[in-house]
């Protein structure tokens, strides 16, 4: 199915400067693509601030991505040239890794930069990709935390892939924001903590995994649904389809809390009732001698 978007309304100076170019209608090939992801392509179609050839913030976005991480194998280094003297061709299209809306457009809609041996934490300056939806990390070495804010940088990505790194720290609740997630894959890092169980509201995942990593806690009901491969080698996961998860300990602990009190006054009662039963046993004799055969043998002092 062809998607042609006309900007036919639009009565701006930049509209007009795109007319100049006979650049204003955009096809594009959306071949075996869902009813939600059609209507996030027109909204940013729509909406970007740059309808002529693309953003600058783009350039910026991977300029940033090239100078914070390590590139031992020197791919980005080679490929990734920003000395163009024609910055309006779409020349970062040709980049690895980058995908673009248009060849001729300098905006980029996914960076996949897989099996690349990149290195250092996950990559600055992704919020100045903001048209970008697709996000491929897989099989490198970053590591650190995955920012807690992502949803903020990247609002707008369908797929997120960071299989096979070393990211560590929990899991950012701040996943849950990004509504239009599809895939989500964070298979074989070191994250720890919980699932959060805010992830319910990610409605549109179809692909989620969290396998061999260390993370303990119920797995979310929305998840519940995908295998147990998908949650495999984090011993402390539980509930469906995992092994249940085991009863809380905090329910008896006041229980035990009301014994020991119990017990604590019990002695103190028997220890003042020992004492005021043998000062008044000394001193009242005749209280508790009430035969005559014993009372021969009480002793008075």
């Amino acid at each position: 199915m062809w998607l042609l978007i006309c900007l036919d309304q639009l009565v701006t100076s930049e509209f007009t400067s795109c007319m100049a170019k006979q650049s204003c209608c955009l096809f594009y090939s959306m071949l075996a693509m869902a009813d939600d992801t059609n209507f996030l392509l027109l909204v940013l179609l729509l909406s970007s601030s740059s309808l002529c050839f693309g953003s600058e913030a783009d350039i910026q976005c991977l300029k940033s991505v090239q100078q914070s991480v390590i590139d031992p194998n020197g791919v980005l280094k080679s490929t990734w040239n920003f000395e163009n003297p024609n910055p309006t061709d779409g020349y970062i299209c040709r980049f690895t890794g980058v995908e673009c809306w248009h060849p001729d457009e300098n905006r980029v809609l996914s960076l996949r930069l897989g099996n690349l041996g990149l290195e250092s934490t996950f990559p600055q300056g992704l919020q100045n990709c903001s048209s970008m939806i697709g996000l491929d990390l897989s099989n490198n070495n970053f590591s650190g935390p995955i920012p807690s804010e992502i949803a903020r940088e990247v609002p707008y990505l369908t797929s997120l892939d960071l299989l096979y790194n070393s990211f560590s720290g929990s899991i950012p609740q701040n996943i849950s924001n990004m509504t239009y997630l599809n895939i989500l894959i964070l298979q074989h890092n070191q994250l720890s903590g919980q699932i959060p169980p805010q992830f319910t509201l990610l409605t549109r995942l179809t692909a989620f995994n969290v396998a061999d990593n260390l993370l303990s806690g119920p797995i979310p009901s929305l998840l519940q649904n995908y295998s147990a491969s998908n949650f495999a080698g984090n011993q402390g996961l539980c509930g469906s389809p995992l092994d249940d998860c085991p009863p809380s300990r905090r329910r008896w602990r006041p229980v035990k809390i009301k014994l020991h009190r119990l017990n604590d006054q019990s002695s103190i009662g028997a220890a003042v009732g020992f004492v005021v039963g043998f000062v008044v046993a000394f001193y009242f004799p005749h209280l508790f001698i009430c035969s005559e055969r014993l009372r021969a043998y009480v002793v008075r002092i």
